[in-house]
């Protein structure tokens, strides 16, 4: 869009926050680079130039606006969209794999040489995979100095930098400020008592519905590593250094963010995790404009705009989940998936809640006894095949993976059938276009609303909702009467109600 340089003015003009992430508005005059919907009075444009990342205005010399905070924005939704080359590099750039892997490790990771992803990042983006990660790196770095009370120098290795000295050059020439000029700016309360805890806010393009996103978390979380508690979703977190539990609290305009971690320095893949985890990065405005253009779905859409499709932060653990879950309600679904927690999860402690343990990992499970599962023989192969393909390697579930060629791998497994690999599709890997249309709930849904309820006709009446239909499917559950579309009433914990598969 960032070309489009007649569009963008009108965007920046209108202060139309709709683009905010869409695109960086930078102004020669000034040195500073913005969000269109910065509040400070538009340049002329002819002093105008647009970017299509932070990381490309940074490099092209201009700094953060101190007004407007364009690090702070939603993320492009083209990333979570795009199944290509681009878009599944910047999904584990987000992720944090370059801090731990470095270039070569994500171009290995995504089958390309170094050169040819960084032409095509280039290309797309005016930046390479180092630039984009040392914007990621600057916008930790200003999370951590304005919400902890950490010393620099901790700051600096938990936002990834190798060196103090790169971190105070970064934070200057990025905001202008040095690292302690941006904490005492800051209009903060009370930082955060507990070790290793950070509170932030999570900003999402508006319209938001918490109702079915929220709402379908809790009806389905499993005890132990999820719960539903004083109005937030909470879980734990395995992540790369270590662990981490979290607090997602719904507000109008952002989500409140609290996570404790055993690590600091997995503070970036912990908040990517969680924007991915609720599908922050969405636009609504996009999907429910083309929903809306169907007469079935128009009037779900007009009811409650702006669902988002409820993810994992752990593809593995929901793949899963998922295959505990075929042909039962979400209440057994439940109760195996504890049972597996207690038996194999590593402990954790929580002290603001009732979580226990992290999930299990593959590897954790390689000596699982599929016997010792209370579950027909036929779906204990299918867990036990399905532990094994994860644990070898043999599958590749992650956020920078292949949608079609995971759901090959996985179609190949004993046992799993379309239902499983379109909710892990939509769940698991983000594919806004998955489509679980042997799903009981979605074939009642579209039955109530005139639509074909076979799966092979209802797939083929859903094409004009393409490439939405992961979207889709969460205004057709909406026409239930079940949990997953309403947030938990009372303020404890989640009692262990039944809701729909998935």
């Amino acid at each position: 869009m960032y070309q489009d340089v007649e569009r963008c003015v009108r965007a920046v003009r209108a202060k139309d926050e709709r683009f905010d992430g869409w695109f960086f508005t930078a102004v020669v005059t000034t040195g500073i680079y913005c969000r269109p919907s910065c509040p400070a009075t538009p340049p002329k444009p002819a002093n105008m130039r647009f970017y299509p990342s932070a990381a490309a205005a940074q490099q092209a010399g201009f700094r953060a606006c101190k007004r407007c905070r364009p690090d702070a924005v939603p993320g492009s939704p083209l990333w979570n969209e795009r199944a290509d080359l681009v878009g599944r590099a910047m999904r584990l750039i987000a992720d944090g794999l370059v801090d731990r892997e470095g270039v070569p490790g994500l171009a290995a990771r995504l089958g390309y040489s170094v050169r040819q992803l960084e032409r095509q990042l280039f290309a797309e983006l005016g930046a390479g995979p180092l630039a984009l990660t040392r914007a990621q790196r600057a916008q930790t770095a200003r999370l951590l100095a304005e919400t902890t009370a950490l010393p620099m120098t901790e700051v600096a290795y938990a936002a990834g930098f190798a060196s103090v000295r790169a971190f105070n050059e970064t934070v200057r020439e990025v905001f202008g400020l040095s690292p302690t000029e941006l904490r005492a700016r800051a209009k903060r309360a009370e930082y955060p008592k507990a070790p290793g805890t950070v509170a932030l806010r999570l900003p999402f393009r508006r319209p938001l519905c918490p109702d079915n996103l929220f709402g379908h978390l809790a009806a389905t979380a499993v005890p132990g590593v999820e719960e539903w508690r004083d109005g937030a979703y909470r879980r734990t977190l395995r992540l790369p250094r270590g662990h981490g539990v979290v607090s997602l609290r719904p507000a109008p305009d952002h989500v409140e963010c609290r996570v404790t971690l055993s690590d600091l320095r997995d503070l970036t893949t912990a908040i990517s995790r969680c924007r991915w985890l609720l599908d922050l990065d969405a636009d609504p405005v996009a999907v429910d404009a083309q929903l809306s253009a169907d007469e079935a779905l128009a009037p779900l859409v007009a009811k409650n705009p702006g669902r988002r499709v409820p993810r994992t932060p752990d593809p593995q653990e929901f793949a899963l989940r998922a295959v505990l879950g075929q042909q039962v309600s979400t209440t057994t679904a439940r109760t195996h998936a504890a049972r597996l927690v207690r038996a194999h999860g590593d402990p954790v402690e929580d002290r603001d809640g009732g979580l226990t343990h992290l999930f299990p990992a593959p590897r954790d499970l390689a000596e699982l006894d599929p016997e010792a599962l209370a579950m027909p023989r036929a779906r204990r192969a299918t867990v036990g095949a399905l532990v094994a393909a994860l644990a070898a390697g043999e599958l590749a579930l992650d956020l920078g993976g292949d949608w079609e060629q995971a759901r090959a791998q996985l179609a190949a497994l004993p046992g799993v059938g379309p239902w499983t690999v379109e909710t892990v599709a939509m769940r698991a890997l983000g594919d806004p276009d998955a489509f679980v249309a042997t799903d009981l709930g979605v074939r009642r849904a579209a039955a109530g609303l005139g639509l074909p309820a076979g799966p092979t006709a209802l797939t083929a009446r859903s094409a004009p909702w393409r490439p939405w239909r992961a979207y889709a499917v969460q205004y057709l559950w909406s026409t239930g009467d079940h949990p997953i579309n309403q947030l938990p009433a009372g303020p404890g914990p989640t009692a262990g109600a039944a809701a729909p598969r998935a």
